[in-house]
């Protein structure tokens, strides 16, 4: 014990945080973590790291083009390893997803507040039955699915972009209640509350770290690697979009849940998962926060009524909101309707310039799709952002650009302040 404590206070006395961390040491479940990590010591294996205004994977610098998609966690294995392959037929060298489903009880007696029990494809929220956290109610609280149905589709999904040499950006919830994500668990208290509730209630947040500590220290049944030493997996964000409300809970939430997921697990990087609201006085305030090792922001022109050059413009507004703080910036999602004419030059024009500025650290679009065991792509009518591997004028853009962004990191190799590369 008296050796975890020690390791622990070195390890977070530069973050400034070491009365939450005693806070939280108060819990006997928090120091065997400790001791458990002092034990082990640290993984040798390569961690993608934050470097400046980049990130840089073993020496060289990590420029990240990836994908998003919503379905990786309850899509049957074929759909999961489509959409896996096609991130390596564009190039990408990232994935992102959320940790979801998340239910009432299996007994229906304390409601779901989503159709867990829709018959559709997996892109449009047919989960065949997948949940990973559920109420139970003989014990009156939170549970965790472990079984083939649950944790065992993350340990497929982990394993599978290893065996691709795809990394991947975990975030632990979604604040929305498409597949129940914080919603369903406010719900299980009787809370209409949809944006504070989560971030105050002593209950919910005591669920979100009991579900953040089983994750970080879940053992994966495929490979035998624990997911706090698992390289593969490049980043946790806390939250998807996280939209607490006042900014103020947000923050102190933040700071809290990301102090306690470094205490739990130093090797990987933390964002917040933030969506940095464009319209916004105070564009990535999070920023500061010592635990946080770089900033996310989403972008729709769509929703924000900007032309194309302006969205082009804020991309460099949010990069340089990156210098000021020294951590990268990830624009982590965006999208335009594939039906627009200028579709595809307006992702070529704003992938050169994320490609070419040297303080953008990468992109992941929203979101790439495959097609489902129904045979069929997903039809995306709505908002007509999906990304398919189909040949057309908009796949071969992001393939251009992640070829670029390859031949620039196979030539350059990462600065020590990591601010700029040649």
């Amino acid at each position: 014990m008296i050796v975890g404590w020690k390791w622990a206070r070195d390890r977070l006395r530069n973050t400034g945080l070491r009365v939450l961390v005693c806070a939280l040491l108060s819990t006997p479940t928090i120091a065997s973590a400790a001791e458990g990590q002092a034990a082990d010591g640290p993984p040798a294996t390569p961690f993608v790291k934050a470097q400046g205004t980049r990130f840089a994977l073993d020496g060289r610098p990590f420029f990240v083009t990836g994908v998003n998609n919503h379905y990786l966690t309850f899509g049957s294995e074929n759909e999961v390893t489509r959409v896996l392959d096609d991130a390596v037929a564009m190039g990408a060298n990232v994935v992102r997803t959320f940790l979801q489903p998340v239910i009432g009880s299996l007994d229906g007696s304390m409601a779901t507040v989503w159709q867990w029990k829709l018959q559709a494809d997996a892109s449009d929220l047919g989960v065949k039955g997948t949940y990973l956290l559920y109420w139970d109610d003989r014990e009156g609280g939170m549970a965790i699915n472990d079984g083939a149905n649950g944790m065992q589709k993350i340990d497929f999904l982990i394993a599978e972009a290893s065996k691709r040499h795809l990394r991947l950006i975990i975030a632990f919830l979604d604040f929305w209640d498409y597949t129940g994500g914080a919603q369903q668990m406010r719900a299980w208290y009787g809370s209409q509350d949809k944006s504070g509730f989560f971030f105050r209630d002593r209950r919910t947040r005591r669920d979100y770290m009991t579900w953040v500590r089983h994750v970080v220290e879940r053992v994966n049944s495929f490979t035998g690697i624990t997911y706090r030493d698992d390289p593969i997996i490049m980043a946790w964000e806390l939250m998807n979009e996280g939209n607490a409300n006042p900014e103020s809970l947000r923050l102190a939430w933040t700071r809290e849940m990301s102090a306690y997921v470094k205490f739990l697990d130093p090797n990987h990087l933390v964002s917040s998962g933030n969506a940095g609201n464009i319209s916004a006085s105070d564009k990535l305030s999070d920023l500061t926060i010592p635990t946080l090792d770089y900033g996310t922001w989403h972008g729709y022109p769509l929703f924000f009524n900007q032309t194309v050059q302006q969205f082009g413009d804020t991309i460099t507004e949010f990069c340089q909101l990156g210098v000021r703080a020294n951590k990268p910036v990830l624009l982590e999602e965006f999208g335009y309707a594939r039906s627009n004419p200028d579709a595809a030059a307006a992702y070529a024009m704003w992938l050169d310039k994320l490609g070419r500025d040297p303080d953008c650290a990468g992109w992941l679009v929203w979101r790439l799709v495959s097609r489902q065991d129904s045979g069929r792509f997903p039809v995306d009518e709505h908002d007509q952002f999906d990304i398919r591997n189909d040949g057309s004028a908009i796949w071969n853009a992001f393939k251009a650009a992640t070829a670029r962004a390859t031949r620039s990191q196979e030539t350059n190799r990462a600065p020590d302040n990591g601010r700029k590369l040649p």
